[in-house]
């Protein structure tokens, strides 16, 4: 995983956690990702949410219009990864703090 850390990923993630509000981030994510690459990861989010609430992965999979593959990969991150979707979501109030 050391390799994932740089210098350059550092500065993209420090830009990202300082963009003011929903328009900067707009601007910024349709200048930095393809339209594909922001709806993947919507769609990967969305599928956090919907794991989170305790959804199944067919119901998941026609909701969201994503694999079950990917799915799969999202419930992995999501149960046994570094907490980023948990974090996430919980941010978002899309579910509560177990603490």
């Amino acid at each position: 995983m050391a390799e994932f850390y740089s210098e350059s990923l550092d500065r993209l993630l420090k830009v990202i956690i300082k963009l003011d509000n929903l328009e900067d981030a707009y601007d910024f994510f349709s200048d930095v990702c393809t339209i594909k690459e922001l709806q993947d990861m919507a769609q990967r989010l969305d599928a956090a949410v919907l794991l989170a609430k305790g959804e199944n992965y067919q119901n998941i999979s026609k909701q969201v219009g994503i694999s079950t593959a990917t799915i799969s990969r999202v419930s992995r991150a999501l149960n046994y990864g570094r907490g980023g979707y948990k974090k996430a979501l919980e941010k978002c109030g899309a579910v509560k703090n177990e603490d």
